[in-house]
Formats: C-alpha cells, sequence, structure tokens
C-alpha cells in the first residue's frame, strides 16, 4: 500500500443548499470563505434526505441517518423506513411480543402507557405511528390506553403542538381507546445532555403524575414560555381530580419514537423506577438503552464503511465534536458501533453548563477548532473527522439572527481550518449532513412561522485540495453515500465492498 495521503473531513451539521430568499439564514450571513469554496470547480451539491439515503421518499434529512450514510458509503434503511414497512405488512399487529403484552393488560385490567414525541417532524418520531399503536390496542381489548405526549417545536414549526395534540386527540377517539395523561416538553423529556434535572421531571410526571395539573391536554401549552420545545410537564386529571394515568405496577410502557439517542436518558430513568414493580418496557424501534428493552422492530446493519475499512488498513484517525454532536461523528459515523474502533481517538468538547444557544451562537466552535488543528499537526493522523455543530444547534431555536451569526461564526472557523489543512499538507473535505438553516420560515394557511427543523434540501460537498493538488469538478448526482469512498480514495485506499457510492474526486 502506497503512503496515505492526510486529509480532513469536516461536517458542517445543517449545512443545506436553497437559493437566497426570505428566511435563508446562510444566504444572508456574511461568510466569504463558504462562500468562496462554494465557487470552486471542486464543488458539488449532494443529496442528503429522502430514498437518497434510506429514509422515506420526500423525507427530511437528519443528522443520525445522515453520519451513518456518510460513513457507510451506502444508503442504509433508516428505523422510520422499517416501522412503516412493519405497519403495512402487519407485523406490528402479529408482533408475539407485543401481542403477549396486551393479552396480559385485557386479563389484568391494567394500562398501555405510549410515551413520545407528538409530532409529524419524521427526525426521532412520527405521530402517525401513534394510530396504528392505538388500533393494535383495540383489537386486543385493552382496557385502558395513557398517552404521555411530548410537544415537540424543534423538528418542526414552534406553535403547531395544539395541533398536534388534536392529532393524537383524533386518532384515539377513532380506535375507541386512548386519552392523554400528560403533556410535556421534549426539553425536559428528551434532553440528551446529561442533565437529570430536566429528566427527573419529565419522568415524575410520568410514572406518578407529580407536575402541573391540567384539565385538558392543550391548557399545558400556556406553561411554554419558551415555545412547544419547553411546555413544564403538565399532569391531566379526570373527573375525581387526580392524575389520570399514572404507571401502576404490572402496566405496560412502550415508547413511540423511533430514534433512540434523545428518549434513551428517560427511558433508563423510568425503567430503574418502574422495572421491578412488574412493570413492562417495549420500544417501538432499537434503542442504545443501558436498560435490557425488547424493541418491536429491530435497525438494518450499518457496518462495513468506513471505520472498518480504516481498521482494515491500520489508519488512524481522530474524532472531534462538541457534545451535541459527538456521538455522530462517532458512534453513528461507525455504523451505530459502541466506544473507539481500532486506531481511533476520540475528542469530546463539552460545554460548561447550560448554554442559551441564541446568546451565544458561537458555542464552543474556538475549542473545536482548536482540537481539529492540534489533531492535523500530528504526523501519525493520517485522518481527522470533525462536526461543527453551530448551523444546526442554533438553527433548531428557530431564531434567524442568531443563527446568521452561527454561519459566520462557522465561516471564520472554516477559514482557520483551511490554514491549517494547508500548513499541513491536508486536503480538506467539507459537507452538510441535512438542511437546516436554509429555511427557517415554514408557512401554513398563509401564515409563516419561525422554523427550526431540517429540510429535503441538498446539502453543500466541496474539496479543498491538499498544497500543489488539484481537484476535478465531480460529475454526476451525487449524495452523501459518496463521502466515504471519496474520503477513503483521497487517502489512497480503495472502497470497502459494501459501498455503493462512488469517489467524487
Amino acid at each position: 500500500m502506497s503512503a496515505v495521503r492526510p486529509g480532513i473531513l469536516l461536517v458542517l451539521d445543517g449545512w443545506g443548499h436553497a437559493e437566497p430568499g426570505e428566511g435563508n439564514a446562510l444566504a444572508a450571513a456574511d461568510t466569504p470563505c463558504l462562500d468562496r469554496l462554494r465557487a470552486t470547480p471542486a464543488a458539488v451539491l449532494a443529496e442528503a434526505s429522502g430514498s437518497a439515503v434510506g429514509l422515506l421518499p420526500g423525507t427530511v434529512g437528519n443528522s443520525e441517518i445522515g453520519h451513518i450514510v456518510i460513513g457507510a458509503g451506502r444508503p442504509v434503511p433508516y428505523d422510520s423506513v422499517l416501522v412503516e414497512e412493519r405497519i403495512d405488512d402487519g407485523g406490528l399487529r402479529s408482533h408475539e411480543t407485543l401481542g403477549a403484552a396486551l393479552d396480559g393488560l385485557a386479563a389484568t385490567g391494567g394500562s398501555l402507557h405510549l410515551i413520545g414525541l407528538a409530532s409529524d417532524g419524521m427526525i426521532h418520531a412520527n405521530v402517525h405511528h401513534l394510530r396504528e399503536l392505538l388500533r393494535i390496542a383495540a383489537l386486543f381489548a385493552v382496557p385502558a390506553v395513557r398517552i404521555h405526549a411530548i410537544t415537540d417545536g424543534r423538528d418542526v414549526a414552534d406553535g403547531t403542538a395544539a395541533h398536534h395534540l388534536a392529532t393524537v386527540e383524533e386518532y384515539a377517539a377513532e380506535a375507541g381507546v386512548g386519552s392523554i395523561a400528560t403533556v410535556i416538553g421534549r426539553g425536559y423529556a428528551l434532553d440528551k445532555s446529561g442533565d437529570l434535572a430536566l429528566t427527573e421531571r419529565a419522568a415524575r410526571a410520568i410514572a406518578d403524575g407529580t407536575g402541573h395539573r391540567i384539565g385538558e391536554p392543550e391548557e399545558a401549552l400556556a406553561t411554554g414560555g419558551g415555545g412547544d420545545e419547553w411546555v413544564e410537564p403538565g399532569v391531566v386529571t379526570g373527573a375525581d381530580g387526580q392524575p389520570l394515568g399514572p404507571v401502576r405496577d404490572g402496566d405496560v410502557v412502550l415508547f413511540t419514537n423511533f430514534r433512540s439517542d434523545r428518549i434513551q436518558q428517560l427511558a433508563d430513568r423510568l425503567y430503574g423506577e418502574l422495572a421491578g414493580r412488574g412493570v413492562t418496557f417495549l420500544s417501538l424501534a432499537q434503542y442504545d438503552t443501558e436498560a435490557p428493552i425488547p424493541a418491536l422492530v429491530h435497525r438494518a446493519d450499518a457496518g462495513g464503511g468506513l471505520a472498518d475499512r480504516l481498521a482494515e488498513c491500520g489508519v488512524r484517525s481522530v474524532r472531534i465534536a462538541e457534545a451535541e454532536k459527538f456521538e455522530h461523528v462517532t458512534y453513528y459515523l461507525n455504523g451505530r458501533k459502541a466506544g473507539p474502533a481500532p486506531l481511533e481517538e476520540h475528542v469530546r468538547i463539552s460545554a460548561d453548563g447550560r448554554t442559551d444557544h441564541r446568546a451565544a451562537p458561537e458555542m464552543n466552535i474556538d475549542r473545536v477548532t482548536e482540537a481539529i488543528g492540534a489533531a492535523a499537526r500530528r504526523a501519525d493522523v493520517p485522518l481527522v473527522v470533525a462536526n461543527l455543530a453551530n448551523i444546526d444547534v442554533v438553527g433548531h431555536t428557530g431564531d434567524y439572527a442568531a443563527t446568521v451569526r452561527a454561519a459566520e461564526h462557522t465561516d471564520r472557523a472554516v477559514a482557520a481550518l483551511c490554514r491549517v489543512a494547508s500548513g499541513t499538507g491536508r486536503w480538506m473535505l467539507l459537507v452538510g449532513d441535512h438542511g437546516n438553516a436554509e429555511k427557517m420560515l415554514a408557512g401554513a394557511g398563509g401564515v409563516s412561522r419561525p422554523y427550526g427543523g431540517h429540510t429535503t434540501n441538498p446539502v453543500p460537498a466541496v474539496l479543498v485540495p491538499a498544497p500543489g493538488q488539484e481537484a476535478a469538478q465531480p460529475t454526476g448526482t451525487a449524495t452523501l453515500a459518496d463521502i466515504a469512498p471519496s474520503v477513503l480514495s483521497l487517502l489512497g485506499l480503495g472502497p470497502a465492498p459494501a459501498m455503493t457510492g462512488r469517489a467524487l474526486w
């Protein structure tokens, strides 16, 4: 094998492409470096959503599948697609584990608790999956179904929680079973920063009905001073004034999110308290929890990608990201394999306490940039893989002005990293994982609302060649599946057999 040609793979999270216009924070930002790079012949637009990456056609991309496909070098059927297939082919209705759990409730008079994000954002969950679960509960004559609705405001436009709660109630009425027992903002229920105090408030509302008491689910929305994401845990009461749906001994808890990373902290917390009381736990899709929670739908294999090929060739890499995106350049990029691969080093940049990203859109980008530079200057590290999180994380707040500033901080970091790459004789490949900040308004009924969710837009991918080298213009349609083969080609290595993507440069 010839000498490896060192480089940097840099993922700009949420870096999507759209024509300049209202709501396009990326076009409004002053980004001279990114503008210059995108104007070079080595720039291309890559598909990062829908079937190009393993999602349902027309489904927005997301960070999880984006990094999985970047690493796998091929589309990987996403968990949401697999769930849809099991709904369409009747697999959920005939699932032995689910059937046994529901038969038990019908015999004992216990309750089924459905816990998940109540929106159709298709990033972590799809509220429409709830419809099938309620129908199945009715088929099995489950006496009571308690729905613990998590409001969104991040994957969908803020201010749409009332609409989605109404959808849940419509599905329950249609099935003839089910009622909303708690309403909790995702800031509490889906925390993944390790802030256990937030998770505790969500857990207490679900487990024993501790929280702000409300007569109707929609009343909870008045407490969302920080938008739908931060709706205070609300507990719906019955005619007797008591909580409608605490979890009782012998009940069944089913988590309805299809994506693991944000629900697993709550899932582990509830399992730790309730499993010893005879409560059965299930998840709609496979989770990475510490607790042994059986999944109704198992995930597709994402192995045989970039990490495996690097290990096979004895190539060292360093993975760098802020805590928000650290799992994406490690666990997800590596085909959902826990722990560092052989010859792989991890550098996690953690924030000091909880940060308001609207007030500090720079996040920790300076520290991330410094860490990338330190790794790039090491002769024993052929590949540095890093994620700049600002555009996506700040974009999710829906704050247009803050997202413009986040893009400008990102541009300055990229300019600095271009100098690092040049000074260390490295090529650098920049790519978005999905769209976000290029569309920060969403409308319905002629009304535009701030939008912090993802998009179906393509993402830029651009190669900054090493000093003394040139990069030809890519031809044909590009997708995220082409990134791993491109990285391996730039390193001077061949692709892995499982990869279906092609080298763009």
